[in-house]
């Protein structure tokens, strides 16, 4: 058969490419005609006629591929009857599953009985598939992408590994024996880290592999002719796989091998221990190290110890702050490399030049380095899935990610192309006409100036995205105004006193400060310090960088002798973490943020300093001046538990107290700048404090009953528990510093015992229960507690049982309850817990608060109860008004709503159903109980002076004001207690 216009319709090509296409052809006729002359001698079957059978379909796909990639042709030249094996098997159209490529190769390899066969073997297989992959590519059947490609790639070099991994370790087997078993009893076996687009499962068409190799444990082999230390056999080991792969023979090679990524790099031992490489990395690590150790993953051996020595490597890769000076590393990297490409000439390199491939992938890892410890949904070697995830964690606004993920695509696309031209490992564009022929017609564009004209915008939208996330921050300024990069220069001087003292005090008056002369002193004596003398040159880079930034923050906020002493404690605080240096110099609108905010809350400041981690609050203006709220705040702190595994409880207890203290920060800065009214600021305290509950409940629930089991008649998915909130906390009326005032409950008969591996009896389950709620609440970490807990208005106070029975409590608030614990009931909710617990609490508390009362006695209960309060906690002085404790103040207001409800609760179903004192009084106003105009007066005054204790929080000043302050609002009130509890107040 000959291969003729019918097949091979050359004429429909482009004009350029025609004459290759004949010779193209004329090598294929040669080696068919060659191929049919042996199969007629060895009595088989002619190739030709298999290639006779090929549809139209499959002619037209084969002259596309001979004209661009000379591999191709190659490889059918060599073995015409590969086209067949590809087209029978359904190759030509997609990639053959994982388990069929592995049999297949088995099979052949179970005949190989030296290493020189295993070698052909493994080369013959691996040239079979990348026929089939450079011809999906080129043809691109329905739904097919470049991801394909890359995948199909991978997962080629993974079977080649593992096969070749696995036919030496039983060839060697009878010279060396295997390796000792682990101190656990389970085997060992080389563990071969892919590095690299390897390890991303998106490796090239002609591509290294990057490789490291690693052991479990020392020892000794065991069961061969010679013993060896195991260093010394899986060296030897490695070695013969590398070859398997690396070494050019008659029939090429498989994949070229890298190993420079290992601890050390060509200097280094070529395999390390699991102890050695953790001791390595930990005490010598360098920062590009973690930015290759970001694809690292286990491509074959013993898989499963890969992913435990990647376990113990994390916190190496993944640091548990933001790591803002991943950014400066992956800075200086990108510029070594543009040195080396301007010296090298290769600027139209399309993976290191300008919008280039790996400035995608610098976008990417930047933000993995950054950010990976916190979200772990970054912890991912693909680049294709954390790209797609920097959206949603609102790290990259979608409409970049989709300019990224196609430019990226199509220059990968490109590359492939190149590479595909000779199965060569090229980034580099054609300098010929007919190879930048071949490269429009891959990608079916009409000539090279096309080519270029789509490739110059791909990469000017990728260069745009790139400097937008990795720019220098100064470098923004010096384009933008000469002026502000000159200010900034003279801000570096003045802070390292270079600027004579009289200049220096001038720039800082001209800046705003109404003090200079101590403002200098304070930056000099800063500067002077022995902890800024002392620290370590990247550390005192990134300070001396990010000052000149402050400084410039500092003058243009509104009060600078303010904000440069608050900021002072955060900045002494983080010196030796010097991460969020980096973060607040890479981050200039967080620096303006950070000044705003501490310029007017101290607490804010303090705050700030005592957790610096909060800085990464700063970097999201929208959710810093936007509390969630309680739907949110659950999900955002579902989201969070659920990348922790559930039994780090260290890293559980931090994750919720970062939570906490971040959520704060958002309602402060909110409260701050004026967007949430009063109530609202109480209420997001409240739903930060309810989905901590929430959380916080479900782990106690978790520990005890994995212990325990969960008592008789209970079900182990659901808490069977209840949290009633008091005080504040049940009025809804949380402030910024308020503890938590509990009550806790169960519904069980306290008969018998738990149903688990270490039965407990049941009243002790519920006590161990509510122990281990308080200690998750009040266990101090690095970043603080959760919360104070009152438990002192359970029944019998201290002296009563930490958890009781809803029947018992019952019991008690019916017989033995005094009138001021009926008080604090109405202000009684139920926070967290079972919803069918919940339901019978809130009857039994409506049944409690309803009972009719005898007025005059409840009036002198509850005037008894307020004049104790007054006599202890009242101011003492006649000048002052504790606005909590003195007369006419807040708590007359919430004594006046008590008694209300307790004395026409019974006459007035309405007052059951809540629990805070604003809506209380609306309801007193509704039933006529209270005249619209003093319930207006009323609940004015009650928010006002809640507004000012609020405020008094923030700004570190004490509720106690001057003794003529919010008088008309005192007189309101004094005359409704007057009106309510029949006395003159």
């Amino acid at each position: 058969m000959q291969l003729d216009d019918h097949c091979l319709a050359i004429d429909t090509l482009p004009t350029p490419l025609q004459s290759p296409a004949e010779q193209a052809r004329t090598r294929l006729n040669e080696a068919l005609a060659q191929a049919d002359n042996i199969a007629s001698m060895t009595g088989q079957e002619p190739p030709s006629e298999n290639w006779a059978g090929l549809s139209r379909q499959r002619w037209a796909a084969l002259l596309r591929v001979i004209s661009i990639s000379t591999f191709a042709l190659d490889t059918l030249a060599r073995t015409p009857d590969v086209l067949f094996e590809l087209d029978t098997a359904g190759e030509l159209d997609a990639t053959p599953a994982r388990d069929l490529q592995v049999s297949w190769l088995t099979e052949r390899l179970d005949e190989a009985e030296d290493e020189a066969t295993m070698h052909s073997v493994i080369r013959r297989f691996r040239r079979a598939r990348m026929l089939g992959i450079v011809w999906r590519d080129l043809n691109r059947p329905a739904g097919y992408t470049m991801w394909d490609t890359a995948a199909a790639v991978t997962t080629l070099a993974e079977i080649c590994l593992e096969a070749a991994l696995g036919w030496l370790e039983t060839f060697l087997a009878p010279r060396w024996g295997y390796p000792a078993l682990r101190a656990d009893g389970s085997e060992q076996r080389l563990v071969v880290l892919g590095m690299g687009k390897l390890g991303a499962g998106e490796l090239n068409l002609s591509s290294d592999i990057d490789l490291i190799f690693a052991f479990p444990e020392n020892g000794e082999t065991r069961g061969g002719r010679k013993s060896l230390e195991h260093q010394e056999y899986f060296t030897k080991l490695g070695q013969k796989l590398i070859a398997a792969l690396d070494a050019v023979t008659a029939d090429g090679f498989a994949f070229r091998v890298d190993m420079r990524l290992r601890p050390l790099g060509d200097g280094g031992p070529l395999v390390g221990s699991f102890a050695a490489l953790s001791a390595y990395y930990q005490d010598q690590g360098r920062e590009w190290e973690r930015y290759a150790m970001l694809k690292a993953r286990p491509v074959a051996g013993e898989r499963d110890a890969g992913d435990e020595l990647l376990a113990s490597l994390r916190p190496f890769v993944y640091r548990k702050y933001l790591d803002f000076g991943a950014i400066e590393s992956l800075r200086e990297l990108k510029a070594m490399i543009n040195r080396e490409v301007k010296r090298k000439g290769i600027e139209g390199n399309i993976k290191l030049g300008p919008g280039g491939i790996r400035e995608v992938e610098f976008v990417v890892q930047a933000f993995q380095l950054i950010r990976g410890g916190r979200d772990t949904e970054l912890q991912v070697t693909s680049l294709h899935r954390a790209l797609k995830r920097l959206p949603d964690l609102g790290l990259l606004p979608q409409p970049v990610v989709d300019e990224l993920l196609p430019d990226y695509a199509f220059l990968r696309d490109l590359e492939h192309i190149l590479q595909g031209l000779e199965d060569r490992q090229t980034q580099r564009l054609p300098d010929n006409d007919l190879d930048r022929e071949r490269v429009a017609l891959a990608l079916e564009m009409e000539d090279w100036p096309a080519v270029m004209a789509r490739l110059d915008e791909t990469r000017a939208r990728v260069r745009r995205h790139f400097d937008a996330v990795i720019a220098d921050p100064e470098d923004d300024i010096e384009d933008a105004h000469d002026s502000q990069a000159q200010a900034l220069e003279q801000w570096r001087l003045l802070w390292r006193g270079e600027l004579d003292q009289d200049v220096a005090e001038a720039k800082l008056s001209e800046a705003g400060f109404s003090q200079p002369a101590d403002a200098l002193k304070r930056l000099h004596q800063l500067y002077h310090s022995r902890q800024v003398q002392n620290m370590q040159r990247i550390g005192f880079e990134r300070l001396d960088a990010l000052m000149p930034l402050l400084l410039d923050a500092l003058a243009q906020s509104d009060r600078p002798d303010t904000a440069l002493p608050r900021v002072q404690p955060l900045l002494e605080a983080v010196l030796r973490r010097t991460a969020y240096l980096a973060l607040l110099r890479e981050n200039p609108h967080a620096l303006e943020h950070l000044m705003h905010l501490c310029s007017a809350s101290p607490w804010i400041a303090e705050h700030l300093a005592r957790y610096p981690i909060l800085l990464d609050e700063l970097l999201n203006p929208e959710s810093l001046y936007t509390p969630a709220d309680k739907t949110r705040l659950a999900d955002e702190l579902r989201q969070t538990l659920n990348r922790i595994p559930e039994d780090d409880e260290e890293a559980l207890l931090e994750a919720l107290r970062v939570f906490k203290h971040a959520q704060t920060l958002h309602v402060a800065a909110s409260d701050i700048a004026g967007t949430r009214h009063l109530m609202k600021v109480s209420d997001y305290l409240t739903y930060i404090a309810e989905v901590i509950l929430d959380a916080v409940l479900a782990m106690a629930w978790k520990h005890l009953t994995r212990k325990h089991g969960t008592p008789e008649g209970m079900q182990r998915e659901v808490p069977d528990f209840l949290i009633v909130g008091y005080g504040k906390l049940g009025g809804i009326e949380l402030g910024y510093s308020s503890d938590l005032d509990l009550v806790f409950l169960h519904d069980s008969d306290g008969k018998g015992a738990t149903d688990g591996p270490r039965p407990i009896d049941t009243p002790v389950f519920f006590t161990r229960l509510g122990q281990r709620v308080i200690h998750l609440l009040t266990a101090v970490t690095p970043a603080g507690s959760l919360y104070e807990v009152d438990m002192r208005l359970r029944p019998s106070g201290n002296a009563g049982l930490l958890v009781t029975s809803l029947d018992a409590f019952a019991d008690y608030q019916r017989d033995n309850a005094w009138t001021w614990e009926h008080q604090a009931l109405v202000r009684a909710r139920v926070v967290a817990g079972n919803e069918q617990l919940a339901a019978k609490f809130n009857a039994l508390r409506g049944d409690i608060l309803a009972q009719p009362r005898d007025r005059e006695a409840l009036c002198a209960d509850v005037v008894k109860m307020r004049h104790k309060m007054r006599d202890h906690l009242a101011s003492k002085k006649a000048d002052t008004f504790n606005l909590k404790q003195d007369a006419g103040g807040m708590v007359d207001i919430e004594f006046i709503c008590q008694y209300a409800v307790l004395a026409f609760a019974h006459e007035v179903p309405a007052l059951l159903a809540h629990s805070d004192n604003i809506r209380i009084l609306e309801t007193l106003e509704e039933s006529d109980y209270l005249p619209r105009q003093q319930a207006v007066q009323l609940r004015e005054a009650y928010l006002a002076y809640r507004s000012t204790t609020h405020r008094a929080a923030l700004t570190g000043e004490k509720a106690v004001l001057d003794a003529n302050a919010f008088s008309e609002e005192r007189a309101t009130v004094r005359q409704l207690w007057t009106h309510f509890m029949g006395e003159e107040d």
